[in-house]
């Protein structure tokens, strides 16, 4: 595994457990380290960057998830889903150095493995859209 998956996959985990428990972004990594010490610098570096940076453009993020997921409010979207989903919209918004399409197979690929049997399609459909609307832009 690479080490921008890898730290996908983390961030994945911080921001459901930050969503699930409530707890501050900063508490979560601090927690996240302790119980994985042994991370690079480079895994870390990139994993809190995209944390943090979803953190601060919340609002905005979750405000791009309910104008193109259409039918599905956020509260009712999976965990797991609605997290990949703010994971790529930050990368796809935020992060020039990401190439759109790195971002997108990325996130699939992540909502396959840790959601459910549609999460892959789901996820799919609405960074599509988004990830036009950013093209334009």
């Amino acid at each position: 595994m690479g080490e921008r998956r890898k730290s996908r996959e983390f961030v994945l985990q911080m921001l459901y457990s930050m969503d699930i428990s409530k707890l501050s972004c900063d508490e979560t990594l601090r927690l996240f380290w302790f119980s994985n010490p042994g991370e690079s610098a480079e895994v870390r570096g990139f994993t809190e960057r995209i944390v943090r940076g979803v953190v601060e453009k919340g609002t905005d993020i979750d405000s791009a998830i309910s104008s193109y997921s259409a039918n599905w409010k956020i509260s009712r979207m999976t965990a797991v889903d609605r997290n990949v989903l703010r994971l790529a919209i930050y990368e796809l918004r935020w992060c020039d150095d990401i190439p759109a399409k790195v971002t997108l197979n990325e996130a699939i690929e992540i909502a396959k493995q840790y959601g459910t049997e549609e999460s892959g399609a789901f996820v799919n459909g609405i960074l599509d859209k988004i990830a036009k609307i950013v093209a334009k832009e």
